[in-house]
């Protein structure tokens, strides 16, 4: 991840009320709040460097006097934060998501003016502790057991905020969205290795490619050597330990290294095991074998050393992303044809 940072802490404060004013009845003003607002390119690392204290304290609310009986509002502190924002307070509890630029949420409210129903004394504003939680947003999110930025490359993918996400850029100037995750080990849904940091970033992403080395794949001498066929069952395993919805996600399978001189007799093997994978399935640890096979659209074979397949690959990524969109059209249609005959 490098200096990417996709989950922050932060003190948030309201203001304080006004004072009242006992002998005329007046009310101080209300203590200002502390807001959350999304904005593009705005992301959790500018805050920390900005704000190194992460204090966030809203103004306080005026007091009531002979001129102004009724004091004004304290100032409210508005905090910008990066769209795909999940907040929580410090006791896990959540408060709500910022999932499009623009939109607004009240991190701590201030607190009430001096008045009859409080002895004309003012009251405090809220405090808390909250977490800012980042999940990526994006059409199609990487999946692979290493990094991905040769793909990255590959593909033509322009990198914009983060660099861990980009787009894809077709003639047409249509863009597809692309999060390059970091490699997903073997327990990784028990947050080992990136464990949970890769994982939760795969939830915000429409659809998921697959990318598996032809020729297997070994973490380290320490650790086993997987198969094309196993590294594709780990994937699924590992995905659907964290969040079984993950794996009901329209899925590619990209095929890497097809330039090596062993690369046709492996797939030929492989794609056997893919059409039939429970015949396959004995091979393999109980642990291993996933509740459910993902399917796949499509699969493809590439090269990111020789490019072979990287045209086709972006091909099929928009075919499956207009698919997909087309039919949530339709499905959109249905709902508003049906809600229109229930109302006749």
């Amino acid at each position: 991840y490098g200096n990417f940072v996709d989950c922050l802490r932060l003190y948030v404060r309201g203001g304080t009320g006004g004072m009242g004013y006992p002998r005329l009845g007046g009310e101080g003003g209300r203590g200002g709040d502390v807001w959350f607002v999304a904005q593009e390119r705005t992301t959790l690392k500018s805050i920390r460097d900005r704000y190194p204290q992460k204090r966030f304290l809203a103004g306080t609310g005026a007091n009531s006097s002979v001129k102004a009986l009724k004091g004004e509002k304290g100032k409210d502190c508005e905090v910008h934060v990066p769209v795909g924002i999940s907040v929580l307070r410090d006791d896990g509890k959540h408060m709500g998501e910022l999932n499009a630029s623009g939109e607004r949420l009240l991190a701590a409210r201030g607190g009430l003016g001096g008045s009859l129903a409080t002895n004309f004394i003012p009251c405090k504003g809220q405090r808390q502790i909250v977490r800012l939680d980042l999940k990526l947003i994006a059409d199609v999110g990487l999946v692979g057991t290493v990094f991905l930025p040769l793909l990255f490359f590959s593909l033509g993918i322009v990198t914009t905020v983060q660099p861990e996400l980009g787009k894809v850029m077709y003639a047409d100037y249509k863009q597809i969205s692309v999060a390059d995750l970091p490699g997903l080990i073997e327990g990784a849904h028990a947050n080992k290795g990136m464990g949970h940091k890769f994982l939760k970033h795969v939830e915000r992403t429409k659809q998921l490619l697959l990318v598996v080395d032809i020729s297997g794949f070994q973490l380290s001498v320490k650790t086993r050597f997987r198969t094309a066929f196993e590294t594709i069952l780990l994937l699924t395993k590992e995905l659907e330990l964290y969040k079984e919805e993950l794996v009901t996600k329209p899925a590619l399978l990209a095929i890497n290294k097809m330039d090596l001189s062993c690369a046709k007799d492996n797939l030929n093997e492989l794609m056997k095991q893919l059409q039939n994978p429970q015949d396959f399935l004995h091979l393999l640890q109980e642990e291993m074998i996933p509740e459910n096979i993902l399917e796949f659209k499509d699969i493809i074979p590439i090269s990111t050393h020789s490019g072979e397949g990287i045209e086709e690959l972006k091909a099929r990524i928009r075919k499956s992303i207009d698919e997909e969109a087309e039919q949530e059209n339709e499905e959109y249609r249905k709902k508003k044809l049906l809600l229109l005959q229930t109302s006749e």
